[in-house]
């Protein structure tokens, strides 16, 4: 078996000519490719030094010909502008070259995401982040792609306020907010949807790593599925959203966290949790100083539809399954027969339509089968398990799997909102119509 060790990105050429948005998604209909990659073949080698982040500007190993074939292939589709689906630690995202407003628009267009809702910016070490916090030195459009151009060695500063939190949670499922450079910004508009702060991510997967390295491009990449549904969490879930919407699928096997990164920004005093996910706020908390202060945005847990969204996950209905999803707060009440049975959901489709239960750490399993059955309904039980981790991991394909089994309605059991489990609820009240609160 051979192995290649890459000390720069290899010679794709970004500066391919790539088509115009009109053209581009004209071709939204081709046929998707699924590329299975083993991503135990991909390793970085750290940056050495004192006081030098790992993932400074780490060179890549890849120890299998039939791997690296399939990540240039796609680093080749992205440097012409188009979409790529592939597997990062939280969820699979949808990858486009970030400086292209064409490849931008093209995840706007596969997804049919609304426009003012951000995306986070995928890069594969600091120096790469760096190089799009400074302003580039010329702009020059060829059939519509963007061509942005930085002199060797002119670089941005991270802010100072962040190293804390890059030391600890990166790589992994944390996402930073960070200024703009207030002319000639080497990231499409599109990215930040207006707004002067962008959201950046260094991811921990080999795979998402791997595409940011060998291109030599920072992906913009929303989490894989059509606009408003569950997450995906495998390549499956993928192409059920997006088959023919875009050429390329990476199936690099399931996401091992299955929560979008945590968002946070460190830019005001104090700092706020925009989006809670895989890094909980008590560890942010942990690290003291000003991160000892930071606070939730009530937008987490809120009616937030009229609000202009700093980062993605804030303002629209999300993770929701086709079912109708009644949601039980920790503490609420168990569900009885009635609730089961005769919900105002129910009455208004189909009495006899099937029920989906999704358990976590108090229901107990089978709960309602024996009273549905009886009333000649079906149910469909799900446990979640009690741990925190797993049961994010296993949120949103257990949504899917429900649809898939044809439920009408899912009534899951809540928990409580700490550690993992704030990220946990937020999901879930984005994506209920109903909500069952504790009483008393």
């Amino acid at each position: 078996m051979s192995s290649t060790t890459l000390s720069s990105p290899p010679g794709v050429n970004s500066q391919s000519p790539s088509p115009s948005p009109s053209l581009y998604l004209s071709r939204q209909s081709s046929q998707t490719t699924i590329s299975k990659v083993d991503a135990s073949k991909i390793s970085f080698i750290p940056s050495t030094g004192p006081g030098v982040h790992p993932y400074d500007s780490p060179t890549i190993r890849i120890d299998d010909p039939a791997t690296e074939e399939a990540l240039m292939d796609a680093a080749d589709l992205l440097c012409q502008g188009k979409c790529v689906a592939f597997p990062t630690e939280t969820v699979y995202g949808l990858g486009a070259d970030a400086t292209s407003t064409v490849g931008v628009k093209s995840i706007f267009a596969a997804k049919q995401r609304p426009l003012d809702n951000p995306l986070i910016v995928h890069v594969s070490s600091l120096k790469q982040l760096r190089g799009i916090l400074a302003p580039t030195n010329s702009t020059s459009a060829t059939n519509g792609h963007m061509t942005v151009t930085n002199t060797e060695g002119n670089e941005g500063e991270i802010p100072e306020v962040y190293n804390a939190l890059i030391s600890r949670f990166w790589p992994g499922s944390l996402t930073i907010l960070l200024p703009l450079p207030t002319t000639n910004s080497p990231l499409s508009s599109s990215v930040s949807a207006g707004q002067p702060k962008f959201a950046a991510r260094l991811p921990s997967h080999p795979i998402a790593q791997a595409l940011c390295h060998i291109s030599s491009l920072p992906l913009a990449a929303p989490s894989a599925n059509a606009s408003g549904n569950p997450s995906p969490t495998c390549a499956a879930h993928v192409y059920t959203d997006l088959q023919n919407r875009i050429p390329l699928i990476i199936d690099g096997g399931p996401c091992s966290v299955g929560l979008e990164s945590t968002v946070v920004d460190g830019l005001r005093d104090p700092p706020v949790v925009l989006r809670p996910g895989g890094v909980s706020v008590e560890a942010i908390r942990e690290l003291g100083g000003i991160w000892a202060t930071t606070v939730v945005s009530a937008a987490s847990h809120e009616d937030s539809s009229s609000i202009i969204p700093e980062a993605p996950g804030m303002k629209y209905k999300h993770y929701s399954p086709r079912a109708s999803v009644v949601l039980y707060e920790f503490g609420a009440r168990t569900p009885c027969w009635k609730d089961l049975a005769r919900s105002n959901i129910l009455s208004a489709q189909n009495f006899n339509a099937k029920v989906g239960i999704l358990r976590t750490r108090t229901w107990k399993a089978g709960i309602g089968v024996a009273m549905l059955d009886s009333l000649r309904q079906e149910s469909g039980d799900h446990g979640l398990g009690k741990g925190g981790l797993e049961i994010g991991r296993g949120l949103f394909a257990a949504l899917r799997d429900l649809d898939d089994a044809g439920v009408v309605v899912i009534h899951v059991e809540g928990i409580e909102e700490v550690q993992e489990g704030l990220a946990v609820m937020n999901r879930l009240r984005k994506a209920a119509s109903v909500v069952v609160r504790k009483v008393g």
